[in-house]
């Protein structure tokens, strides 16, 4: 019994000393020799983002940066661990939720990943993204919307069931893989130097330095649980800001993608310099870069995904296959079509034109675009604002292929 108090009393508030050096470099230092190479990178990343979102047109923006949230909820829980398809969180966000408990507790958490991103998406973390307070923020924002279930984990050495507190800093001491992470009365200051370094960084070091931050950041390990999520979506935020990407693509579906490759960055970057060739800080200035190398690759290769997806001429061919498809079957009016025809060259169409369009009378008109409407496709602000596009995650498969993995259960 007095082994087991000892061993919970270590595992308790403590703080041994730790100098904030420990997390050094936070940037690639001014003399690596790596820094040319990425920072190519980085600008190239700036240019076909910026071109990507200027070639969609405004009506699109809002209702694809809904569905890549979606997306990016399923890959940042896929990651976790989590398997909850696009699918069933959009019927979560509607209140339709599964009987199976574990699977609703799983859409809770989707959702409430959703709302912390739409929160994000919205600028709540313009310029902030950084400071300790705006990540114990997005913390207690996304916890204190989980079930309870979801909000316990096991101390792997001792067993002990520890409850995660919403937006509060660990009180005791973690381990992940092989990494201690420092002690808990340590997580203050470093936080205040990580706040200090990455707030303080111009627009194209920050572009350079999200993969560092983000490993700071896990590395720090601030809360009992939900570090590797926080880290996303502070990582999401801070491109959203730094390259304005209108939140339409997202580096955490190429994290996904290529999980084996992300974890083994993120663990090699814990260990310590190597010799005098591998920077001046206390860990290793070389692994650091061949993150920030897959980091700034993975972002480069979710934005040319998404332009591909969004092609006009091949989105055009894809949604209007659909619509026939759908017509053929008796689930759309025969002149849905050229609706959505119109809507897809011209990015929206105002009500007082439908007739016009579909060559009939107001009600005959209504009747073409309420199933429309009813499953999702067209959405508008109000009543007499003109029709919009939606792009929903039950059509993925057919709209945007290969966006995620079709729903087969």
């Amino acid at each position: 019994m007095n082994k087991e108090t000892d061993l919970k009393a270590d595992m308790k508030a403590a703080d041994r000393g730790e100098s904030v050096t420990a997390m050094e470099p936070l940037v690639l230092s001014e003399g690596s020799k790596h820094r040319g190479p990425l920072t190519d990178l980085a600008l190239d990343l700036a240019q076909r983002s910026a071109a990507f979102k200027s070639s969609l047109p405004p009506s699109f923006l809002t209702s694809l940066a809904t569905l890549v949230r979606a997306m990016n909820c399923y890959y940042s829980n896929l990651i976790e661990g989590h398997d909850t398809h696009p699918v069933d969180i959009e019927r979560a966000l509607a209140g339709d939720y599964s009987r199976d408990a574990k699977k609703r507790d799983l859409q809770l958490e989707a959702k409430a990943h959703i709302g912390v991103q739409q929160w994000i998406d919205e600028g709540s973390l313009r310029a902030r993204a950084y400071t300790a307070a705006a990540l114990r923020e997005t913390h207690r924002r996304f916890c204190e919307a989980l079930p309870d279930e979801l909000l316990w984990v096991e101390d792997p050495t001792t067993k002990e069931k520890i409850r995660v507190v919403p937006g509060e800093i660990r009180e005791r001491d973690v381990r992940v893989g092989d990494h201690i992470a420092i002690s808990p009365l340590a997580v203050p200051r470093f936080m205040a130097r990580f706040e200090e370094v990455y707030t303080k960084l111009g627009k194209a070091e920050t572009i350079l330095a999200a993969a560092a931050a983000h490993h700071r950041f896990a590395w720090i390990h601030p809360f009992v649980d939900g570090n590797g999520r926080v880290a996303r979506l502070m990582s999401h935020a801070v491109l959203l800001d730094a390259l304005d990407t209108g939140a339409v693509w997202s580096v955490a579906r190429g994290l996904a993608r290529s999980v084996d490759k992300y974890r083994e960055h993120l663990t090699a970057c814990d260990l310590p310099r190597r010799n005098d060739l591998d920077g001046r800080g206390n860990l290793s200035e070389e692994e650091l870069a061949s993150f920030t190398k897959f980091f700034l690759e993975t972002c480069l290769d979710q934005v040319q995904f998404m332009e591909e997806l969004m092609q006009p001429a091949q989105l055009h061919t894809r949604i209007l296959q659909w619509a026939e498809t759908e017509i053929r079957l008796g689930n759309l009016q025969p002149k849905s079509r050229a609706i959505l025809s119109a809507i897809l060259y011209r990015g929206e169409l105002p009500r007082g034109e439908i007739q016009e369009i579909v060559g009939t009378g107001d009600r005959q008109a209504r009747r073409v675009v309420a199933p429309l409407i009813a499953s999702g496709v067209l959405h508008s602000q109000s009543p007499r604002a003109p029709l919009l596009l939606s792009f929903p995650a039950a059509l993925a498969s057919r709209w945007m292929p290969g966006l995620f993995p079709e729903k087969t259960g």
